[in-house]
């Protein structure tokens, strides 16, 4: 149970929701920022493909990985001490990356951003619950943060984009270094410390072995390229599993576990993690390939690349709303296995793209595609993550959502650029130029990602079962719906 705040004049709540706000824009935007810059850091740096990978990955994988032990520790420790703290590392990270003189410095970087973020997110998120305790305002409250959240994938792109052609890739983090001195003033000056009441033990171990267990998962499948039957493959894949089997058997013994099995033994809040995960992967993962085609193959500057890719952005905004309208009419099952089929017809037609092919015919009807089914997919899984859920464990399946998405898009980016490499390597050995043997490459992640979307609609059709109200118990109270992107 937390403790609530004394009462904060309304103006004042305001100025700590554009404080929160602008935080949760930071976190989102970092995971697409960067990778408009990534063909020219990787130049400038000579990184290696897999050295680029990771600099996505990096910080998808510790920002999930961590997400859990972070709120406990901005619930433990105090949430304005736990944010504050969170902004200043994730500054100083960012820093170090804008100056980094290698790959490696840089990946670096973008893991110590990803563990600042996992304490500074789900210290935000809090610090607003204990600001808008009820009523009114509080929806108000999480319908701007959601948004403001949502929107935040689109911004890092289109700034991204902007700071690469006009200054340098560097600006991509440190600019980050800006928001986070207007954060931590604003927070200095308006937040009120609070902290969880009751008996507060850290599960240590429960975080050691899922931190240690995911990492090994991941780099498992990242060092897949060099064969699926390699010892580093097999022995880090192994090793992983081994360390997650572990933490399952931690998390069934301890008191005060850091995931509460519960939360993902259910049926449909099992069903909508695995989807989220899925989902992430394609974000994160295939999406990063469409990026690079722009740039690399189809010739377009960092600015016009950035926003081709915001129309997937923006057809998801537009969509959102028309769905939770139809949410509490038709019930979250039918968004939740149309979705996904939505988005793997938009992938499967991107899949076809040519090295001389135009924009407007080859990739715009498969962002709206896209677009249209992860709009059907984000509005009800909120709602579906958390159905069921006591009030003490709500913290835990929230943060499990977003964990899901990043590890998700850590481990799909890591298999796709196993296949992506693979096919780029098969194809310049068949004769192929290199424009043609990229866009192949390219072209078999987005079907490794429809593929994986089916997937997520077969998860569905099986674990998202119950009746409208069973799935949607809160349905009249109006809960306010958050977006992410990212």
């Amino acid at each position: 149970m937390s403790t609530t705040l004394p009462a904060t004049r309304a103006t004042s709540r305001w100025w700590i929701l554009a404080v929160l706000s602008l935080t949760q824009l930071v976190v989102v935007l970092d995971s697409t920022i960067v990778s408009i810059a990534l063909p020219q850091a990787q130049e400038e740096l000579g990184m290696t493909d897999v050295q680029r990978q990771w600099v996505v990955t990096a910080y998808a994988l510790v920002f999930g990985a961590l997400l859990l032990l972070g709120g406990r520790v901005a619930d433990y420790w105090g949430r304005k001490r736990a944010f504050l703290v969170g902004l200043v590392g994730f500054g100083v990270a960012s820093a170090f990356g804008g100056f980094a003189q290698s790959g490696i410095e840089l990946i670096i970087a973008r893991g110590l951003q990803g563990l600042f973020a996992a304490l500074l997110a789900p210290a935000a998120l809090a610090l607003l619950t204990v600001t808008f305790a009820s009523g009114r305002e509080r929806n108000t409250a999480f319908a701007v943060f959601g948004t403001i959240g949502g929107g935040g994938a689109a911004v890092g792109l289109v700034l991204g984009g902007v700071l690469t052609e006009y200054a340098s890739w560097r600006w991509c983090l440190l600019v980050n270094v800006i928001f986070v001195a207007i954060g931590f003033i604003g927070g200095l000056l308006l937040l009120r410390e609070s902290k969880a009441e009751g008996e507060n033990r850290y599960d240590v171990w429960g975080a050691i072995t899922v931190t240690l267990g995911l990492g090994s998962l991941v780099y498992g499948f990242s060092v897949a390229e060099e064969g699926w039957a390699s010892v580093g493959t097999i022995g880090f894949l192994s090793l992983g599993v081994v360390l997650l089997a572990a933490f399952v058997w931690i998390e069934s013994r301890v008191a005060q576990p850091l995931l509460p099995l519960r939360v993902i033994l259910n049926r449909v809040r099992g069903g909508a993690f695995l989807i989220q995960a899925i989902v992430g992967s394609v974000l994160i993962g295939a999406t990063l390939y469409l990026t690079f085609h722009f740039q690399i193959v189809m010739g377009m500057e960092p600015v016009v690349a950035g926003l081709a890719n915001v129309a997937m952005t923006v057809v998801i905004l537009a969509v959102v709303p028309v769905v939770t309208k139809l949410l509490f009419v038709v019930g979250p099952r039918p968004f939740m296995i149309a979705g996904p089929l939505i988005g793997a017809a938009g992938l499967i037609y991107l899949s076809f793209i040519t090295p001389d092919g135009g924009y407007f015919v080859q990739v715009l009807p498969a962002l709206a595609l896209l677009g249209v089914g992860l709009a059907m997919i984000f509005v009800p899984l909120q709602n579906l993550a958390l159905t069921g859920v006591a009030p003490h464990d709500a913290g835990a399946a929230s943060a499990t959502v977003n964990s899901a998405m990043q590890i998700g898009g850590s481990i799909g980016l890591s298999v796709f650029t196993v296949i992506y490499a693979g096919t780029l390597d098969s194809s310049l050995a068949a004769g192929s130029d290199q424009l043609s043997a990229l866009t192949d490459g390219y072209a078999a992640t987005f079907v490794a990602a429809a593929v994986a979307m089916v997937a997520a609609a077969l998860i569905a059709v099986f674990l998202i079962r119950g009746t409208k109200d069973e799935l949607l118990p809160s349905a009249h109270e109006g809960q306010p719906v958050a977006v992410h992107l990212g």
